[in-house]
């Protein structure tokens, strides 16, 4: 059985209206690729000052090479293009861990 892939993302939202398109537009790829969000901007603590003031989200995927699929989707692209019109961010895919 394949590791689980995640994104995990750091996003500092300069146009919280459109930002509200960006999500609008992950949902197709999101549900096409089987996306669960893990964490999306809950309560938080932040240590350090590199994060502060941003919205911190953990999605799971069945795979890495769903999760890379899903990020490299025409469908999550467009949505991408949209995000980086409203924010700014730090991300990481990454593969689970196992024991």
């Amino acid at each position: 059985m394949a590791k689980k892939g995640y994104w995990v993302g750091h996003i500092n939202v300069t146009s919280p209206e459109r930002y509200k398109d960006y999500i609008a537009a992950n949902a197709l790829p999101f549900k096409k690729y089987g996306a669960r969000f893990l964490v999306r901007n809950g309560a938080c603590e932040v240590h350090g000052d590199a994060l502060q003031g941003r919205r911190h989200v953990v999605i799971e995927f069945e795979s890495y090479a769903i999760a890379k699929a899903c990020y490299d989707s025409p469908e999550y692209q467009a949505a991408a293009k949209i995000r980086d019109e409203a924010s700014t961010s730090d991300f990481v895919m990454i593969e689970g861990h196992e024991e």
